[in-house]
């Protein structure tokens, strides 16, 4: 269920000055009654206000902690606060300031492709298929997941969950984003002619080899950020500063991972910088918010993007202060933009995430 509202014309003329005060003045109000996590890829003009930063699974799993919360307004995107939605209690109330901040990736695998995929992959392959997706998916997909006996996974953790998978299945479905699944795999030993891509569009298996060899079916999704880096950013640096380190996502493609001198998750790309020594300099292949920010609290360290003309996630840059302050200012009369995942789907997906947690 989502409790939908349009922006009032008012806010949007308002100053900046004026919103930071009125937004701030709401936080003094309600006290530890609010809880307002931000994304790391939000703007620093949402961030100033954030009790905590983070990933997805780690805001969605601090908001479960905060019991005192009576509202928690989530600076992310659309399936983060749903998984937020799924870990807290029921009268808890789960807001997103801008319904329109969606992700184009958890986009790319709906529940009905998803089941129509697994019927043929099922007839195809057998049953012994382990479902595994990206936290970065609709709450349907993750409830599916938990419903087949299969996982989430974040960037973080990606290795060991698809190392589990692998031993407890004959294949995986590795959901929505393609490339996260095949660097993963592929540093897991699994070579890429044992790695099969369904096309959910076409409702078609890619594959190079026999079925026999097939071990893990990747879903044609991708994110569109990540994918705008390119082995001919790297060469670039590598031609103009050889000394320059080049850091990158996995949510990149295959090429530009191996080119790459390192590559991890979000946190392990902050991990690393803040652990580097005065003077080391990076281009950092993620998103554009981000690599500001790290520039910005690290200016001991010389950080770049790797993309000189990549823009800010466009969903992500949604949220920004009038929508967040309109947000905050409805909570104490009629929340807007409310977040409400049925109890059937959060029983599914909280298996697959326990499942994840698990390990």
């Amino acid at each position: 269920m989502q409790l939908l509202g349009t922006l009032p014309p008012t806010y949007a003329n308002l100053s900046v000055e004026e919103m930071e005060t009125r937004i701030q003045a709401v936080k003094d109000r309600l006290g530890t009654r609010l809880f307002l996590p931000a994304h790391h890829y939000q703007k620093d003009e949402v961030v100033q206000f954030a009790d905590a930063t983070g990933d997805s699974l780690q805001l969605a799993r601090l908001a479960e902690q905060m019991s005192e919360a009576e509202f928690i307004v989530f600076c992310g995107v659309h399936f983060m606060a749903e998984t937020a939605d799924m870990l807290t209690r029921d009268d808890q109330i789960v807001v997103l300031p801008d319904m329109r901040a969606g992700c184009s990736m958890a986009d790319m695998a709906d529940i009905d492709q998803t089941e129509i995929a697994w019927e043929e992959l099922t007839e195809r392959f057998g049953e012994d298929i382990i479902p595994i997706t990206y936290v970065n998916s609709t709450a349907a997909i993750k409830a599916f997941v938990g419903r087949h006996g299969g996982a989430t996974v974040t960037s973080s953790n990606a290795h060991e969950i698809v190392r589990w998978a692998l031993e407890a299945g004959e294949r995986i479905l590795f959901l929505p984003d393609q490339h996260l699944g095949r660097n993963t795999a592929f540093d897991l030993g699994i070579p890429l002619e044992a790695m099969a891509v369904w096309d959910p569009l076409r409702e078609e298996l890619v594959a190079e080899g026999d079925d026999d060899q097939v071990k893990v079916i990747l879903w044609k999704g991708h994110c569109s950020v990540h994918e705008k880096f390119t082995v001919s950013q790297i060469q670039a640096f590598r031609e103009r500063e050889p000394d320059r380190r080049i850091i990158v996502h996995p949510e990149c493609t295959f090429d530009v991972v191996q080119a790459a001198d390192e590559a991890g998750s979000t946190s392990y790309i902050i991990d690393k910088i803040d652990a580097s020594a005065p003077g080391t300099k990076w281009a950092v292949g993620t998103e554009m918010n981000l690599v500001n920010r790290l520039a910005a609290t690290y200016p001991h360290l010389d950080i770049v993007s790797l993309n000189p003309f990549m823009c800010p996630c466009l969903t992500m840059n949604r949220i920004d202060l009038p929508h967040l302050l309109w947000a905050l200012e409805s909570l104490e009369t009629a929340p807007v933009n409310i977040i409400r995942v049925d109890h059937e789907t959060t029983e599914f997906s909280k298996r697959a995430l326990e499942r994840m947690l698990a390990r």
